[in-house]
């Protein structure tokens, strides 16, 4: 396949599969991580939880700086030799690929402290070059709002087919290798690693990127003072500020949930890890569906308010997983199910809602600098999520570590136990609240972003005057610049 396209080139099923099989990747790999990670370190590898957290906080923080890079690399890209042939995204897709089954060496048992933390961090880089350029992808290939809405339904139907498999591929390999084998993580990383090069090679082949358009130029001076002006100023761009806090809270509190959950199952609950396994699997199942809907929801009441309904699911399912623990009702009882039934629909339609106002962003970005700046949308998106992800989990182990809590003991403390139970309720509300509060403000939908293309058009053809009060506010509203200053004449991305 060529690199570039002159023409919009109808997308066909096989283009929908391949671009949301991807985040078997994406989202697959945060969600073994994110779940799995701290028991396997602490659990079966003796490491404390504030090492467990330095780890991952470590890997997150190095990669936050690299994303970024990789991003801005890949908006300047298709002007050298290896861009023009392989494309200025898809070149770098095409390179991770032999390079995925790190994945698999993370989770070797019985090494070290040294080990996991270089491991982790090598992880997290070949990673990071396969989901920048494919987080650019969709605005490539698709340019109106239902053909984007498509890309990021597909996108997370996989993401939540991967969860399920998360949740459940331990409780299988528990069962195969025995309650006490640190093999089950070492096994669940190979599956992974294999599904992670297939979906990337699937990718590869069937995606493109449109034809050129103005790609920011290098700037003068230093190369990396350039990269961080150019980045910084993406957020000088309303709706992604706003679009920001939305994916922040919806993410940064599933993160918070997902690394104290086991634990809570395990410790509150007096659970065991094969059913924390099956109610992951299980929670993950419903976001499936969750998905589903929200979909339908997002299209007919808006993003907005689709992510206001999800929020408050996902916060009634916390209150009554805490409601189960406060009473004392065992891991067996019927409650759970609930909880985990409204957590699950919750997360579903947050996990959707996100990435199908994401794709927007760099068409709200052409109105106001005439440029394409995919990459390095996509490269602040992973800096920020990477940043804010790490400071939330390296925040857990260390509240489980001043809590009381101690590596590989089969009973903690009531003081260790209370203070998982903060962090599930507590940590993960206020979060969802933040991103509520940020809802109310954000108003990009069907109508507004079809009122975009059009100012888009009228802008490139010569207008300078808005076509009418209507397109105006909605423009400047999306943007935050006045419509005197849209297609270049401001200092965005100078």
């Amino acid at each position: 396949m060529t690199a570039t396209t002159a023409a919009p080139r109808p997308v066909r099923l096989i283009n929908y599969l391949a671009y949301g099989a991807n985040d078997v990747l994406g989202a697959g790999a945060m969600a073994v991580i994110s779940a799995w990670v701290l028991v396997f370190y602490t659990q079966f590898c003796g490491l404390s939880a504030s090492q467990a957290a330095l780890i991952f906080a470590t890997a997150r923080i190095l990669d936050a700086i690299a994303s970024p890079l990789i991003g801005h690399v890949s908006d300047g890209f298709g002007r050298t030799r290896l861009g023009r042939r392989f494309g200025r995204r898809r070149f770098f897709i095409l390179a991770a690929i032999p390079l995925l089954p790190s994945f698999a060496l993370m989770w070797l048992p019985g090494m070290g402290f040294v080990y996991y933390l270089v491991s982790y961090v090598l992880f997290e880089l070949v990673y990071a070059l396969v989901i920048i350029p494919y987080e650019t992808l969709a605005a490539e290939m698709g340019s109106d709002y239902p053909t984007k809405a498509k890309f990021a339904g597909f996108r997370i139907l996989f993401a939540q087919g991967s969860a399920v498999l998360a949740g459940f591929l331990p409780l299988w390999l528990i069962e195969w290798l025995g309650r006490d084998s640190a093999d089950t993580f070492f096994y669940m990383g190979v599956v992974f690693a294999g599904l992670f090069m297939l979906a990337a090679g699937g990718l590869y082949l069937f995606s493109w990127e449109r034809a050129a358009v103005a790609a920011p130029e290098p700037a003068p001076g230093s190369p990396l003072a350039g990269l961080y002006r150019n980045l910084a100023s993406t957020l000088r761009i309303r709706a992604f500020r706003l679009h920001l806090g939305l994916y922040l809270g919806a993410y940064i509190s599933q993160d918070v949930f997902n690394a104290a959950f086991t634990f809570f199952v395990i410790f509150a609950l007096a659970g065991s890890t094969q059913i924390a396994s099956g109610l992951l699997g299980t929670m993950y199942i419903v976001q499936f569906v969750a998905v589903l809907i929200a979909i339908q929801v997002a299209l007919r009441a808006g993003p907005a308010a689709a992510y206001r309904v999800a929020a408050a699911s996902f916060a009634l399912g916390v209150v009554t997983l805490l409601v189960q623990w406060t009473l004392g009702i065992p891991v067996t009882s019927a409650l759970i199910w609930l909880g985990i039934g409204l957590v699950g629909l919750g997360r579903g339609a947050l996990n959707y809602i996100p990435w199908a106002t994401y794709n927007y962003m760099a068409d709200i970005d052409e109105i106001v600098t005439g440029k394409r700046r995919e990459g390095s949308f996509a490269g602040v998106m992973t800096f920020v999520r990477k940043a804010t992800q790490a400071v939330a989990v390296a925040g857990v182990g260390l509240l489980m570590d001043a809590g009381g809590f101690v590596p590989k003991a089969a009973v903690q403390s009531a003081g260790a136990v209370h203070t998982l139970a903060a962090i599930l309720g507590v940590g993960t509300l206020c979060v969802l609240a933040a991103g509520v509060l940020i809802s109310l403000r954000f108003r990009l939908g069907p109508q507004s972003h079809a009122v975009l293309m059009r100012e888009i058009d009228h802008l490139r053809a010569g207008g300078r005057t808005p076509t009418s009060p209507q397109s105006r506010q909605i423009v400047e509203d999306l943007s935050g610049w006045r419509y005197d200053q849209l297609w270049g004449n401001n200092p965005v991305g100078k």
